[in-house]
């Protein structure tokens, strides 16, 4: 087998011992030696020619350029440009690997140009930080056993793909199964109807073969998905701040299949931001807006839960805070895919097929391959102050950033009246959070509804989550009230407001 070329790029003086070393390393390592060819130019013999035309004829004849980047820029030919850069460029226009390792100095502490440069390559790949050779060496190690993956020279199936040798039918919940069809077959045409035998459902999604179920099954239709995969929940954390502090107003960590999950958080989310209610024309229900677009918010969710790494012990966490929303995924983005990339249009390469198929089936995925241009479309649409930002470090990450805080649930300039509200919360023993929630239900109340009406107005999935944190506490707080006090389950139920639900409604600093 012909050996991998990785081409050693660096300003010579700054890197020439970290480059030895990497040379040494790659030669030496059990695994990596068996694979990769490292050059760097002290290797090279004496040759008449000139040597940048040596050097970048040694790009062209590689399949990975890896690049150190630090403090320096170094030699600069006639245009200004140091070699360092040209075989970038050139690596670049080959459509070579290329895999860069930047210092962690300071902007400060570089020389300008080198600035400029790492401007340039952040937008065209991803790269990672070091602070010493121990840190470089892991992260050489980790970018070039993935290339040896996802290039096919090493064989391991993916965590989705995987089957588990602990799981038995048993483990999953035939209902989720007939669910999930019936919601696949309304909104993307599933084959199958919800009265197909389990086994061959699974078999369709490929999910089962020879009665051994893969990781990817029990995540969607798991009983107890955590029993397997301890991390495989979603932490949830509202600050009121712009920090993470302690004590944490609000956490919540959610369990169950990757639907739940999704489900849980959106509807936690919604339950923290703002609403504005509009004119009801002619309906029985108002128009709701939230001041970050829910599609947006599922969108950054799903893209978390769906194509994070499960063999990570993190999980995936949702933060809100007074300014922005964040989104951590204990993931990486592929090869060739940067942050700067998803902002445009983007082939899709999910890190888990087999979880993103069924959700894309079942209307949690609209589009593959458009999630975060659509997350920066609806997100300007909605006039937030800035775009959408994707960062990939140790976590991937998106942020959403809010609207002016002050813009409350009636849709107008609020500060005042939440205040004086929040003071009358205090006086009253009602929480802050669950004022809130009564004043979205309140306001979105008009003669009476139907429990799925009000469920459906605030655009919220989980039954249990609206009773628990906006049905009950508006009735128990005397806001709302049942046209059947006495019969809770009468099938003709309806919720209408109180007289002390009416006054909020019109004056929300009462």
């Amino acid at each position: 087998m012909n050996k991998i070329r990785v081409f050693i790029s660096s300003v010579q003086k700054e890197f020439a011992k970290e480059r030895q070393m990497l040379f040494d390393y790659l030669m030496s390592d059990p695994l990596l030696g068996l694979f990769f060819d490292p050059f760097v130019f002290e290797r090279m013999p004496a040759v008449d020619h000139s040597v940048q035309n040596v050097y970048l004829k040694e790009v062209e004849q590689c399949d990975i350029y890896l690049g150190l980047l630090g403090r320096s820029y170094g030699y600069e030919d006639e245009e200004g440009i140091s070699p360092t850069e040209r075989e970038f460029d050139h690596a670049r226009q080959l459509h070579k690997t290329k895999l860069i390792f930047l210092t962690n100095h300071r902007d400060e502490d570089r020389h300008s140009k080198e600035i400029d440069f790492i401007r340039k390559v952040e937008g065209l790949v991803v790269r990672k930080e070091f602070s010493s050779f121990s840190d470089l060496k892991v992260s050489v190690y980790t970018s070039l056993v993935r290339y040896l993956e996802e290039n096919g020279y090493i064989r391991t199936s993916p965590f989705d793909a995987t089957f588990n040798k602990k799981a038995s039918m048993d483990d999953l919940n035939v209902q989720k199964i007939k669910d999930f069809v019936v919601v696949a077959r309304r909104k993307r045409g599933f084959p199958l109807s919800e009265d197909a035998p389990e086994r061959n459902i699974l078999t369709h999604l490929n999910l089962i073969q020879d009665d051994q179920l893969t990781n990817a099954a029990i995540l969607l239709f798991g009983n107890q998905p955590q029993h397997f995969f301890l991390s495989s929940h979603v932490k949830c954390a509202h600050f009121h701040g712009t920090e993470i502090t302690k004590p944490i107003p609000s956490y919540q960590t959610y369990k169950g299949d990757v639907f739940q999950l999704v489900d849980q958080a959106v509807d936690f989310v919604l339950s923290k931001i703002d609403l504005e209610v509009g004119e009801r024309a002619g309906s029985t229900q108002a128009g709701t807006t939230y001041e970050i677009p829910k599609a947006a918010v599922a969108e950054a969710i799903v893209n978390a839960v769906a194509h994070r790494d499960y063999n990570s012990n993190a999980s995936v966490q949702v933060m809100l805070f007074k300014d922005r929303l964040e989104i951590w995924n204990p993931g990486r983005l592929p090869y060739g895919l940067t942050p700067e990339k998803l902002k445009k249009p983007h082939s899709s390469i999910p890190a888990n097929l087999l979880l993103a198929e069924p959700m894309y089936l079942a209307g949690y995925i609209e589009r593959i391959g458009t999630g975060t241009g659509d997350i920066i479309r609806w997100c300007k649409g909605a006039g937030l102050p800035k775009e959408p930002e994707f960062i990939q470090e140790d976590f991937f990450k998106i942020i959403i950033w809010r609207k002016d805080s002050e813009v409350g649930a009636t849709g107008q300039a609020t500060g005042q009246a939440t205040g004086q509200a929040t003071g009358q919360a205090v006086k009253n023993s009602i929480p802050e959070e669950t004022l809130r929630s009564i004043r979205k239900i309140v306001h979105i109340i008009d003669e009476s509804s139907t429990r799925e009406e009000l469920q459906e107005a605030l655009e919220l999935k989980g039954r249990d989550n609206f009773l628990k944190n906006y049905l009950y506490p508006a009735i128990e707080f005397g806001y709302v009230e049942m046209t059947y006090p006495n019969t809770p389950n009468h099938p003709g139920q309806r919720y209408r407001l109180t007289g002390k639900g009416f006054e909020l409604k019109k004056d929300p600093s009462k």
